[in-house]
């Protein structure tokens, strides 16, 4: 069965879709990325469409001759079934959005990507029954990614996951949802930054003979399948507003680790009006120091406010790159700037104050961004749509003593936090993890 071919960012060998999706990294440590990426005519994509709908107009061109491909409507039902909504919060000289993408079961944007991998994994596994051992699942998050992992591949026949965060930093509320699962979900804390979980699973992921014996996969953004379903809600938020207003859409993205960005970047490759892609970082300034002076230079993580977003090494910049080159070439496609805890302080208590609406630090750093490193001229010239990445509730210990108002959190997170927490303590190496598997 032949389909849609998928390639390391370093070279290598072509492999198939279930391949890329299982293997997440290529052995040579590169990132998978389609051969070529279909051309789609956005025109044609539904409008004011459920997000399911949408995702199968934009994805099926991946999966058509897979093994998949006859599970694909399933795939798209099971994993979008939350809206990401679009909210106006300004209108006139300066037209401001939303894109609330913190709807799903975690209250993130990661429960998109996490729960179509899901949906994905699970049929490959089921598909390979009796050929391997069941799928163990590593995650290094800085925050979010895990728990969403986790709330998608609980109870998974056939699937264990691995949860690596880094002791201390993470919010608390947070670290509960990393550690409330139980069941065929082992989460340890790893005594060190994200950069140090991150290495981890790398070094586990490059031992050949132990990513065997345990089937390794990733569920990270540097899984194709984390990010396909990313470019979907970029895809429908640009052509909805085509369609509505005859404009291309302006993003600002909080960003880490690049992968949500990095999916919007597809969507404009693959035929849809985005006109702007401005990158939100917090204190960690590798993204906006290489696109100043061309020098790629990762280094240890800053523990911020914004500590989903604490990466110093961002993987997907290397995708970025390999999509529409170096340095040079980037920057007449888009702009990173760097928001300090400060500022994000600032912006949290102006935006509620203003608005009345309590924002989580990340979705904070893309307003200061909006407000302080757009020109005016640019912020009148069009729309401008704020990724919000997660629920404010999810970081009340930072929000809630700024705005002087608790905030209600979602049914969904409220019921996870009555679940009891249970995770172990390691040292950053990846013998700690192989001798819990």
């Amino acid at each position: 069965m032949s389909g849609m071919r998928f390639i390391s960012t370093r070279g290598g060998p072509a492999v198939g879709l279930e391949t890329a999706i299982m293997a997440g990294t290529a052995p040579d440590g590169g990132l998978y990325v389609p051969v070529e990426l279909p051309q789609l005519e956005a025109g044609q994509c539904p409008v004011d469409a459920p997000l399911a709908d949408v995702a199968r107009f934009v994805l099926r061109p991946f999966f058509a001759g897979s093994s998949l491909a006859q599970d694909f409507d399933e795939i798209c039902d099971a994993a979008f079934n939350f809206s990401a909504p679009v909210r106006v919060v300004a209108e006139g000289p300066e037209r401001l959005a939303v894109l609330e993408l913190f709807h799903g079961p975690t209250a993130a944007f990661k429960d998109f990507g996490a729960r179509f991998l899901a949906a994905t994994m699970a049929r490959i596994v089921a598909q390979r029954a009796g050929e391997q051992e069941p799928a163990t699942i590593v995650v290094a998050t800085s925050g979010d990614t895990g728990g969403a992992v986790a709330a998608a591949f609980h109870r998974q026949p056939g699937m264990r996951v691995v949860v690596l965060f880094p002791e201390g930093r993470v919010s608390p509320r947070q670290q509960h949802q990393l550690t409330c699962w139980g069941d065929n979900v082992i989460a340890l804390a790893v005594r060190g930054e994200f950069d140090d979980c991150q290495r981890v699973a790398k070094e586990l992921f490059a031992d050949a003979e132990n990513s065997a014996r345990h089937n390794l996969c990733s569920a990270n953004s540097i899984n194709v399948g984390r990010l396909l379903p990313q470019a979907v809600y970029y895809a429908k938020t640009s052509a909805d507003a085509m369609a509505a207003r005859g404009e291309a859409s302006r993003f600002v993205i909080p960003t880490g680790n690049l992968g949500n960005a990095f999916a919007c970047a597809w969507a404009a490759s693959l035929g849809f009006p985005v006109e702007e892609l401005v990158l939100a970082t917090n204190a960690n300034r590798t993204i906006p120091d290489y696109l100043a002076d061309g020098v790629w230079q990762p280094r240890s993580s800053i523990a911020t406010l914004a500590s989903a977003m604490d990466v110093g090494d961002p993987s997907n910049m290397e995708r970025l790159r390999h999509l529409w080159g170096d340095a040079e070439l980037l920057q007449g496609r888009i702009r990173a700037y760097s928001v300090s805890d400060a500022q994000i302080r600032e912006q949290i208590l102006t935006e509620y104050r203003s608005q009345g609406s309590a924002w989580c630090p990340h979705t904070a750093t893309g307003f200061h961004v909006y407000r302080h490193s757009l020109s005016a001229a640019e912020r009148r010239a069009g729309t401008w749509t704020i990724a919000a990445t997660a629920h404010a509730a999810k970081f009340d210990t930072i929000v809630e003593p700024l705005i002087g108002q608790s905030v209600a959190a979602p049914p969904e997170l409220t019921r996870l936090l009555d679940w009891p927490a249970q995770y172990e303590t390691i040292e950053a190496r990846a013998d700690e993890v192989l001798a819990r598997l």
